[in-house]
């Protein structure tokens, strides 16, 4: 017997649809369209619960990946609708992260324990109007553990949907940083922990180190890999 989709493929089901039919009632001014695209906005609301419905019936207690909690289908396309506008302001794209891997004079990379879900990672957040990639990382280090840093390359471009990681439709900029100052200070709301860690001894749970991993600890070595990012899928929207 052939198993059913993951939760990640229904996730990126439900985003991929739901972007398409905000953004057509973003641009459309026909009533009948309009009534089109709402009927797949709930379509995509039942894919989101179903796929929502996986991880709370799992047994696992990290629900804090999940934006909101549990919802159903009415208040997940109400969510959506609210956030349509007209014409190109309308149009669905992916948000952006940024993150940075940084190492000390040990080799040990720095990573922070999120307060909200728990969960061990890289500094990272998500991308501000008025600061060019980059600066977000170092901004995000900054504000996350107290360390200065200088972005140094980007080290990998990666899908978070794609990838299993995220909910919601992201791009995911992870930048390689040199360390030039500042003294070791979680920050109090959203972190709660901070440190150092050996390559070999990782702190758990590490989201995501099985699909960023190889990459980032290969660039903090000096090995200086391509840039990685997800290849191109054929079709690329059923994979």
């Amino acid at each position: 017997m052939s198993q059913g989709p993951s939760r990640a493929e229904l996730l990126r089901w439900s985003e991929a649809l739901s972007a398409i039919a905000r953004t057509g009632l973003g641009f459309t001014k026909s009533l009948y369209e309009r009534e089109r695209y709402e009927e797949v906005l709930k379509v995509a609301a039942d894919i989101r619960v179903a796929a929502d419905e996986i991880l709370f019936n799992s047994g696992r207690d990290d629900h804090a990946e999940l934006d909101v909690g549990p919802q159903t289908q009415e208040e997940i396309v109400q969510e959506w609708v609210r956030t349509v506008k007209e014409g190109v302001a309308g149009y669905v794209t992916p948000k952006v992260a940024v993150g940075a891997v940084v190492p000390n004079e040990h080799n040990e990379i720095l990573l922070v324990k999120r307060a909200d879900s728990g969960v061990w990672l890289y500094p990272t957040g998500w991308a501000d109007p008025g600061y060019s990639a980059s600066e977000v990382a170092s901004k995000e280090v900054l504000e996350e553990t107290g360390i200065i840093v200088e972005p140094v390359r980007l080290v990998a471009v990666l899908d978070g949907l794609r990838l299993g990681f995220a909910g919601i439709a992201l791009y995911s900029l992870i930048f390689a940083c040199r360390q030039v100052g500042g003294e070791l200070k979680a920050h109090p709301l959203e972190c709660s922990d901070v440190g150092w860690f050996p390559m070999d001894d990782l702190p758990a749970p590490l989201a995501g180190v099985e699909r960023w991993g190889k990459y980032v600890f290969a660039a903090l070595r000096g090995d200086h890999p391509e840039v990685f990012f997800d290849p191109p899928r054929s079709p690329e929207w059923r994979q």
